[in-house]
């Protein structure tokens, strides 16, 4: 069944018409028939006199953004000059020097921790402890996907601060991360001053 195409009735044609006549082509080629709109005159400023003291500002500065990544707890304590004999240090860094005493701060929250290991330190020198080992633990990885990156280990990031602050820094003399079996990146050897 096909239909049959019906016409525009009379009113649809005048409007038609109407419409037509107000419609803008979009394509100038194919509307060479339509008179083309005279250029509006462009409207001119008056020039006015700079004044005398008037200078163009430098350009600014060009700034490089780099981003510095902290270093981690192992470069930095690593970076501690040498405050022992090297021969001595090369032997406690390969584990051949056995502990004379040690502390697990693992599974302390910091509050309890620093007390714990200032006293522990200050036991050790009074009693006549050279190398002492202080275990953090390298702590736990945990399911936080916030836009702030969390540290891993809060107690290994924190106690070499603690070390090298009042009261316990004129008791240590030099901090170095443990051999693998005395905890190796989750424990600190720590070296006394003599009394």
């Amino acid at each position: 069944m096909s239909r049959k195409r019906r016409g525009l009735s009379p009113e649809d044609e005048d409007l038609w018409r109407r419409v037509a006549a107000t419609a803008v082509p979009m394509h100038r080629r194919q509307a060479s028939a339509l008179p083309e709109p005279e250029p509006k005159a462009a409207a001119r400023r008056p020039v006015t006199e700079m004044p005398a003291d008037f200078t163009i500002a430098p350009a600014p500065r060009q700034y490089r953004s780099h981003v510095t990544l902290q270093p981690s707890v192992e470069e930095t304590v690593a970076a501690h000059p040498l405050r022992m004999d090297a021969g001595t240090f090369r032997k406690m860094k390969r584990g051949k020097s056995e502990p004379e005493a040690r502390i697990d701060l693992h599974g302390m929250t910091l509050a309890e921790a620093h007390p714990a290991l200032i006293g522990f330190v200050l036991r050790a020198q009074s009693a006549g402890n050279r190398l002492v080992l202080v275990i953090t633990g390298k702590g736990k990885r945990r399911d936080d996907d916030g836009p702030i990156p969390q540290r891993l280990g809060a107690l290994r990031h924190q106690v070499p601060h603690w070390l090298h602050a009042p009261p316990l820094a004129g008791a240590v003399q030099q901090i170095a991360q443990a051999h693998l079996r005395h905890g190796g990146s989750g424990a600190y050897y720590v070296y006394l001053r003599r009394r």
